[in-house]
């Protein structure tokens, strides 16, 4: 598996995040890496997320948003699905790029799904276009959520 950058961007183009993972899978407009959680462990939204838990992230170089899945690190069993909503992701041999609007989707393992941060979303300085955008984007991954396929 070879290395990777991951760098999350806000509106004005600066990181605001960056880490490392590995690349498992290359398609024409995604890829999918793994990362392991580099944060102390926190609770969030009824589950423990844990420093070197594993998330599978696929990023989309043709869709309003990523997919991160989330395994525990001690018995690989599934946590949930975090979906950021932004840009689609500029892909190279080096980095994965993207940028971030605030608005997330929480999927648990059980399918119950949670929309984030859209009082952040509200306050971004979006034209008409890109708002439209990133609220169809969340729709759409709601739909695949429902359907209980998640993307590849």
């Amino acid at each position: 598996m070879e290395p990777i950058t991951v760098l999350k961007r806000n509106l004005q183009g600066e990181v605001t995040w960056q880490y490392s993972g590995r690349v498992l899978r290359r398609g024409p407009n995604l890829i999918v890496l793994e990362a392991r959680f580099n944060r102390p462990g926190v609770s969030f939204m009824g589950v423990l997320l844990k420093e070197g838990d594993r998330f599978v992230e696929t990023f989309y170089a043709d869709r309003w948003y990523n997919i991160f899945e989330i395994h525990d690190r001690d018995d690989d069993h599934l946590k949930g699905w975090y979906c950021n909503v932004g840009e689609p992701a500029i892909l190279d041999d080096a980095t994965v790029s993207y940028v971030d609007l605030a608005l997330d989707l929480w999927v648990a393992a059980d399918g119950t799904q949670t929309v984030l941060d859209e009082d952040e979303f509200e306050a971004l300085n979006l034209d008409a276009e890109m708002r439209t955008r990133a609220l169809a984007a969340l729709e759409e991954l709601k739909g695949v959520f429902n359907a209980k396929r998640p993307p590849r």
